[in-house]
């Protein structure tokens, strides 16, 4: 069934968004198209461009990401070390901070071994995709590995997103990990700065990549120890 979209009412447009968005960023996204798709039709003197504005969100109910533990790193690096290079996904990410999309659609011309930095692999914020991602030496073997195990395309993985999510997982069911999500490991990483390493907030958020150093509260997470 088709509706002529200067038939549409609020009552409409939330209605659609309330069946069909079950959380808070497919309903955002959904009344973002909305939004758009209302502006075109205004231009054209059909709408009012603001109705879906007036379209309420469900809650963000966010779990607080839990990083991973020293011995679960160290398990990651075993597991890598006896043939896993599944487990170098998740390595990679804890010690460069990379998002997973970053790591995802990374190319081997975007990394300079010699200079210690990721180049351009940024995503998302304009900080991102400006800032260089930086190579602890500790990683630098390991990022190199996977230089030498490249796809023929240049890329280091495959280009299937459903088939990286699944390596992802089953490097830490193999080291003996809780099924952490990818996310985990950049908060693993603004962890271990900030509170391992106790490195001064504006040089976490530098390796970050921030445009400020209060993210430290969303990202960091000390224990009782």
């Amino acid at each position: 069934q088709q509706t002529r979209i200067d038939q549409l009412t609020v009552a409409d447009l939330q209605q659609l968004v309330s069946e069909k968005c079950t959380t808070y960023y497919t309903a955002r996204d959904v009344r973002t198209l909305l939004i758009s798709l209302f502006r075109i039709a205004a231009m054209e003197g059909y709408v009012n461009k603001d109705l879906p504005t007036l379209i309420r969100l469900p809650a963000l109910e966010e779990k607080e990401q839990t990083p991973f533990s020293d011995t679960e790193q160290k398990a990651l690096w075993k597991s890598y070390e006896d043939g896993d290079m599944n487990a170098a996904i998740p390595l990679l990410m804890i010690y460069t901070g990379m998002m997973p999309g970053e790591a995802m659609k990374l190319r081997v011309d975007q990394i300079d071994i010699e200079g210690r930095r990721i180049h351009g692999a940024g995503m998302k914020t304009k900080v991102r995709k400006q800032t260089d991602i930086v190579l602890a030496d500790q990683i630098v073997p390991l990022v190199q590995d996977l230089i030498d195990h490249a796809q023929p395309s240049g890329y280091i993985w495959k280009r299937m997103k459903d088939e990286w999510y699944v390596n992802y997982y089953a490097a830490l069911e193999a080291a003996g990990c809780r099924r952490l999500t990818p996310y985990s490991c950049r908060h693993t990483t603004a962890t271990a700065l900030a509170v391992t390493k106790n490195i001064a907030p504006q040089t976490v958020r530098k390796v970050m990549r921030w445009s400020t150093a209060r993210m430290l509260d969303r990202y960091a997470h000390p224990d009782q120890d």
